[in-house]
């Protein structure tokens, strides 16, 4: 699936397979405000990591990014490191 995720991210992300996993982070949180923040947070960092590697132009929005990156930690926790 995390190879899966990459393809996603290199070719632009399908909006009905981000709204699933926008949905599944949802439906599987115990509170939607923290997930949201999370989801922000996550978005956040990711612009400014993009901002970083002198500003080559992504197809894929940093908040579509973290709904992706969440998503596959939510459905494959033993992939984290630690």
């Amino acid at each position: 699936m995390i190879e899966c995720s990459w393809l996603v991210i290199s070719a632009g992300v399908d909006s009905s397979d981000l709204a699933k996993r926008g949905e599944s982070l949802i439906r599987q949180s115990s509170n939607r405000y923290l997930t949201t923040v999370r989801i922000a947070f996550r978005a956040k960092q990711r612009r400014f990591d993009d901002f970083d590697g002198l500003l080559e132009e992504s197809s894929v929005k940093p908040v579509q990014r973290a709904i992706v990156e969440l998503s596959d930690e939510q459905d494959q926790p033993d992939l984290l490191p630690g």
